[in-house]
């Protein structure tokens, strides 16, 4: 799966959205059947879903360019996952994010669904890929077992608004984390260690844009290697804090070039660049910011 940086969601109920996200240049355009569809809604909405991700896999257009394609189901205890799969299931689609999940199990049943599906409809069989959103305290105990049940898993996304309400919590305050750290801080790590990549949890006033610039340099420096939003004015922010930045760049070719060069002048251990010490660590993390590692 490509870059993961920013996932939208977007209402599958609402047919102007589907249609406005052909535009939207988030990473992952997600088609949601949870909890922004009311109940008696489910069975259009799943429709509409089709129906969009049919336009996106037209190879007549050009509207899916390096976009990921995503639905989110309803959740594995509800009764509406067997249905959502049957329905979106099809050509064109990439992920699957399952909201709420609790443990391995979970994934392991719904993989096997997956590669039923992918079978009856000519997919090729591991192309569909499973996000589980952690958003219990279950979901945060177990998060390393879920992150590594399943080959089809490539990223955890971390749900901040149902973690609270399962821990009890009414409310949380943006400077005091002392209600939330441990389950947000734990998910990233939990997924590094299984292999895979981790989303972050929604900023969710769309006006306020310097708690979401805080929020984002928060997550990365929890781990993250992406936010989930919901609203297309909080990719740009998105992007940029999950990109490299020019001056990363230029640091990471300096690190490279210096400790080449001391590799080939026969000089060993740590070097000293601009003032400070670098060694292997510092090699391997500037090949990861330029992508060659």
């Amino acid at each position: 799966m490509g870059s993961s940086r920013s996932l939208i969601f977007i209402p599958g109920n609402n047919q102007r959205f589907l249609e406005k996200s052909k535009v939207v240049n988030s990473d992952i355009l997600c088609f949601d059947l949870e909890d922004s569809v009311p109940i008696n809604e489910k069975v259009v909405a799943r429709q509409y879903i089709e129906n969009i991700i049919g336009e996106f896999n037209d190879s007549s257009n050009d509207i899916k360019k390096e976009r990921i394609i995503a639905v989110r189901t309803n959740a594995p205890s509800s009764d509406q996952i067997a249905e959502d799969l049957e329905k979106i299931v099809i050509q064109g689609i990439d992920a699957i994010v399952i909201p709420k999940v609790d443990d391995e199990v979970q994934i392991k049943k719904i993989s096997q669904i997956i590669t039923k599906n992918e079978s009856e409809r000519n997919i090729p069989r591991g192309h569909v890929k499973i996000l589980p959103s952690i958003e219990s305290s279950l979901g945060v105990i177990n998060a390393f077992n879920i992150a590594k049940s399943d080959s089809r898993i490539t990223a955890l996304v971390f749900g901040i608004f149902d973690f609270l309400h399962n821990m009890k919590i009414d409310n949380y305050d943006n400077d005091l984390l002392s209600s939330y750290i441990y389950g947000r801080a734990k998910v990233p790590v939990d997924a590094r260690a299984a292999g895979v990549d981790s989303i972050d949890s929604i900023w969710q006033d769309i006006n306020d844009v310097d708690g979401l610039i805080k929020d984002l340099k928060m997550g990365k420096n929890f781990g993250y290697t992406g936010k989930c939003i919901i609203h297309p004015s909080q990719i740009e922010k998105v992007h940029k804090t999950f990109s490299p930045s020019q001056q990363d760049i230029d640091w990471a070719n300096k690190v490279i070039q210096s400790l080449e060069n001391a590799q080939n002048n026969k000089s060993t251990g740590a070097i000293k660049l601009e003032g400070k010490m670098i060694d292997a660590v510092h090699y391997k993390q500037a090949k990861r910011i330029l992508g060659t590692e």
